[in-house]
């Protein structure tokens, strides 16, 4: 009788080794890949008209010196009239409505403008601008112009349109939701593009689906950093992140500072009896108030504020939003043409400096033309980028099944050390961007929704991603 060969242990059948511990990149690579895929999908078609809308007004400053050059520009003269024959020419050619504002000519080639406000047919808060030669006072023409930075009707149009899409307080809803999404968007790519990049190497010489995912990739990481400032500078003034802003900034001391308008001492409610009402020529009149502005270093360009009542005192205050910014504000007392209140730029807190900057960034008008030329490219690239986006969507898709989507699950992968503080951080973050939170919870009630529908009928799916 044979007996069968003893089997030493090192012969024995080994247990499979345990497979090793994924890292926590690894658990939350597919979760970033899901969240920007879903994000990009559905918030493109918001950033998509952002962009060309935006696109729109970068490019609205320079169209609007051509088509309005008649009015913005005049030939060179030998000297400047009195700022107060220049408003009295214009209230003869227009004595409707009262004026609200006055700019005097901040150029030798430059139109003075006499804003008028209360005008027949000229829209809510927008004003009518009487552009005034300085040197003869012959008014050259009228035009309806809104906000601070004086835009004329073509700018005004493509403003609002990017703004509000014509639809009123409720169309600034879609203009937060881009905002909110876009640094949100940026980072999960920039994040992938990198991790994709380290694994793999440079991509060259590919086609498809991977030549797309190049692009796409290259020119998301050249243009996340401006992304970045984009959607910061725009929630600023954005209707529900903006308000929370504001609120922070003024519980820190950091909101900005305005000039007292009230007009003092013994003379105070005696000011505006030189003047007829809407006229602007309230006690010591525009020239001694100009003059009084100039004295306190207030170059042009300025705004000439008249008094609103006769308890109120001129305001003078710089307009000047380009670099070095200029924003000193004076008030000048009518009854005597003394100054009452200076505010300095200078010495506005830190938190509002870096708004005014970031507003002014946001809208082209901080470094004139590079300004405006850097944000054309950046909405240039962002189209480019949703476009290309797409592609992968389609490409993506296995014959019949087009734009397949990301596997759901993979946040049930990701460990509960990090997925927890990672929630609470999301929950924080939707509370002061409401049109951030309120998206994604929709968008997570949904998705357990459907996994849930899914569950039952047998096909849930925890399969790992694979980009």
């Amino acid at each position: 009788m044979t007996t069968a060969p003893s089997t030493t242990t090192d012969e024995a059948p080994q247990p499979a080794a345990p497979a090793p511990p994924k890292s926590g990149w690894a658990t939350l690579r597919p979760l970033i890949l899901r969240l920007h895929f879903y994000a990009g999908v559905l918030v493109a078609p918001f950033l998509l008209v952002a962009a060309v809308t935006g696109l729109l007004y970068a490019g609205s400053f320079q169209a609007e010196k051509l088509v309005y050059d008649h009015e913005l520009t005049v030939p060179v003269g030998e000297k400047k009239l009195p700022i107060s024959e220049q408003v009295a020419a214009a209230r003869k050619a227009h004595p409707e409505g009262t004026v609200s504002a006055v700019r005097p000519s901040p150029e030798a080639d430059a139109t003075t403008r006499v804003m008028l406000s209360g005008v027949p047919g000229v829209g809510e808060g927008h004003a009518l601008a009487v552009f005034v030669d300085p040197y003869t006072a012959k008014v050259r023409g009228a035009l309806e112009q809104y906000g601070s930075t004086g835009a004329l009707p073509l700018r005004t149009w493509i403003d609002e349109f990017h703004r509000d899409l014509h639809l009123g307080e409720q169309g600034r809803l879609y203009g937060e939701l881009a905002a909110s999404w876009l640094w949100v968007i940026s980072a999960g790519g920039l994040v992938l593009w990198f991790s994709r990049r380290r694994a793999l190497g440079k991509v060259r010489g590919t086609k498809g689906r991977r030549r797309t995912l190049g692009l796409h990739g290259t020119v998301g990481a050249w243009a996340a950093i401006g992304f970045f400032c984009i959607s910061a500078t725009g929630l600023t003034w954005s209707a529900y992140a903006g308000a929370t802003i504001d609120e922070l900034r003024t519980s820190l001391g950091q909101a900005t500072p305005s000039v007292s308008a009230a007009a003092g001492g013994e003379h105070a409610g005696h000011g505006s009896a030189a003047g007829q009402a809407g006229d602007a020529a309230h006690g010591v009149g525009l020239d001694k108030v100009l003059s009084a502005a100039r004295a306190e270093g207030l170059g042009d360009p300025v705004e000439i504020v008249p008094p609103a009542d006769a308890d109120s005192a001129y305001v003078v205050k710089q307009v000047q939003r380009s670099w070095p910014t200029k924003q000193d504000a004076v008030a000048i007392d009518p009854a005597d043409g003394e100054v009452t209140d200076v505010v300095r730029f200078a010495d506005h807190p830190v938190l509002a400096k870096l708004t005014r900057w970031g507003i002014d960034l946001h809208t082209g008008v901080m470094f004139g033309l590079a300004n405006q030329i850097a944000l054309m490219l950046l909405a240039a690239s962002l189209i480019l980028l949703i476009v290309l986006g797409y592609r992968m969507w389609w490409q993506r898709g296995r014959g019949a099944s087009f734009g397949r989507p990301i596997p759901r699950g993979a946040w049930q992968q990701v460990p509960p050390q990090i997925l927890v503080p990672l929630l609470a951080g999301v929950a924080v973050l939707g509370y002061f961007l409401p049109l951030f939170g309120i998206p994604l919870a929709a968008f997570l009630a949904v998705d357990i929704l459907l996994g849930e529908i899914a569950h039952r009928r047998g096909r849930r799916s925890y399969r790992t991603p694979v980009s």
